[in-house]
């Protein structure tokens, strides 16, 4: 089974790169896809929906904002929109498909570069996501949950880790979460199992020819179930070609869809 989960920081951009095309020659199982960023008119474009795969976007109410998009190969037997939380189901952040015992989300976890404003928003989700991920350990399911957390881990996993201590991405308080995910819930970061090498980022800012120096953050994962973790074979970020700011995050796993 292989998944990719890529923050496209606007389907349509992404689209233009190529993505697509690239997508066709992947034959993954299940695409995750973050940032969308277009309305429910533009998503019915046959460009985003191509045959061989069953398309699920959920899109925010506020134009040209957040959105997030699951598409499989096979169709999923459910599909879960939203965390039921009037405040941010407004933003699309939330798509869960499952397939028979197993099951694939795509999340966007809010941002908190903006201001002090979003990061309250920001740790607010986090808070309710712990318990949110808590209930789904109790559901009998396997899970694959794919998308831009918006943090970086530990230090390895971003090139400036001293000089990002106090802003929003590597915060104390986020890494802690993390930890919390990890050891007290009991998830695992997929792609650390079979890659433990530095300088793996999957995001680099537009600026100070960050991509170039690769001055980079690992913002975006698979976190899996307990139960998964030995079907881990494989991982790869794709930097071959961008198409976003982002760079997708390819796994393969041990698993029938």
């Amino acid at each position: 089974m292989r998944i990719i989960t890529l923050n496209v920081n606007g389907i349509r951009s992404a689209a233009s790169k190529g993505l697509f095309a690239w997508l066709a020659r992947q034959r993954a199982d299940v695409v995750c896809l973050q940032e969308v960023r277009a309305g429910e008119q533009q998503l019915a474009e046959r460009t985003f929906r191509p045959p061989s795969l069953h398309c699920r976007y959920a899109h925010a109410e506020r134009a040209g904002y957040s959105g997030v998009g699951l598409l499989s190969r096979r169709a999923p037997d459910a599909v879960v929109e939203g965390l039921g939380w009037p405040d941010m189901d407004p933003e699309a952040r939330y798509l869960e498909a499952r397939f028979g015992k197993l099951a694939v989300i795509s999340v966007y976890l809010p941002s908190g570069t903006s201001g002090e404003a979003r990061q309250a928003v920001k740790i607010d989700f986090l808070t309710r996501f712990a318990r949110h991920l808590r209930a789904l350990r109790a559901s009998g399911l396997e899970y694959v949950i794919c998308g831009d957390f918006n943090i970086a881990h530990k230090p390895i996993d971003l090139k400036n880790w001293r000089a990002n201590q106090k802003n929003s991405g590597f915060l104390p308080e986020e890494r802690a979460w993390l930890d919390h995910v990890f050891d007290d819930l009991g998830y695992v970061d997929a792609f650390r199992i079979v890659n433990q090498q530095s300088e793996q980022y999957t995001w680099w800012s537009n600026r100070g020819q960050a991509w170039a120096k690769n001055v980079g953050w690992r913002l975006d994962y698979q976190i899996v179930t307990p139960g998964l973790a030995d079907a881990v074979r494989e991982a790869k970020i794709y930097t071959a070609k961008r198409f976003s700011d982002h760079a997708p995050l390819i796994m393969d796993y041990d698993v029938t869809l």
